[in-house]
């Protein structure tokens, strides 16, 4: 796989604060679907798509993240005495799967604060942002579309998918034209975004999502960034004073994402992700089958 990219940025900072009591004690980013936390499948996500070098935006409180990409020497020596070959295979594939590096954000004041703090790692490249409660069904091509597209087009391209209409003021929304581009159809063309508008006032019902491709030109937008909604440095108000100085486009997509900061989206993560396992799928799709029929009375 060939790639311009080679950087990822992943926010993961945050404070959780939608699923205390969970998060009172442990990142977001590592609550666990079925038996993997949220992160690594972002991680993963990243690799499979040919990034090969990745920041984490760690605050107070994500040491565990730390630990979970490192190596742990007392566990592996157990898992090898104990004679389990196939665990202590996936616990040093963790570890090597990228070169995973860690920069605290220090102050929490926003996405666009957090992706800033990123500057000195990256330095002059195209890099990817990757928000770490978002996690990409393992089918899902998006990034790595847009990382072919960025290859063609050298452009700032931003992941946006529609949302019901009274769902809208939840995120950055975008205003878009087609960007004529016959072999890529989900490309789109940015004319203006707005972070978490009123329904009545959203340009569209295009939702900004969490996966981004930046040319490090965003560094200076995001520099000049005043605070916006929330008195945070907005990633989207970035985004938008970076359309005065290149083309920025989207791509649009319809299935495969989970917000892990959401409960029901949650659920619902863990379970298609559990039913599509071999190892537990059947035997919970058994149980839910005899649960839903438990419920309606049959």
């Amino acid at each position: 796989m060939s790639t311009s990219v080679r950087k990822a940025v992943i926010p993961a900072a945050g404070l959780g604060t939608r699923f205390l009591p969970a998060t009172k004690a442990q990142p977001k980013e590592m609550l666990a679907l079925v038996d993997k936390p949220t992160i690594q499948y972002v991680v993963e996500e990243a690799v499979a798509a040919g990034i090969t070098d990745i920041l984490i935006i760690t605050g107070l409180g994500k040491r565990s993240l730390e630990d979970h990409f490192d190596r742990s020497f007392e566990l592996e020596d157990q898992l090898e005495r104990s004679g389990k070959t196939k665990e202590l295979a996936q616990m040093r594939a963790i570890a090597d799967m990228a070169k995973i590096h860690y920069v605290r954000q220090g102050e929490r004041k926003g996405l666009g604060h957090a992706v800033s703090a990123a500057r000195e790692h990256v330095g002059e490249e195209p890099f990817a942002v990757m928000l770490g409660d978002d996690v990409m069904h393992e089918r899902s091509p998006v990034l790595t579309e847009m990382l072919d597209a960025f290859d063609y087009y050298n452009s700032s391209i931003i992941a946006l998918r529609e949302v019901p209409h009274q769902d809208i003021s939840l995120y950055g929304c975008a205003k878009v034209d087609s960007a004529g581009d016959a072999e890529r159809q989900q490309l789109v063309r940015l004319r203006d975004i707005v972070e978490k508008p009123a329904p009545e006032d959203a340009p569209s019902d295009l939702a900004v999502m969490g996966r981004y491709v930046f040319t490090p030109e965003i560094f200076d937008v995001l520099d000049k960034t005043q605070p916006g909604k929330g008195g945070e440095i907005q990633l989207t108000d970035a985004i938008k004073s970076l359309l005065d100085i290149q083309a920025v486009y989207g791509w649009t997509f319809v299935e495969g994402r989970f917000d892990i900061g959401n409960k029901l989206d949650y659920l619902r993560a863990t379970v298609e992700l559990a039913l599509e396992r071999e190892d537990v799928g059947p035997a919970f799709k058994a149980y839910l089958l005899e649960r839903l029929a438990g419920e309606l009375g049959g």
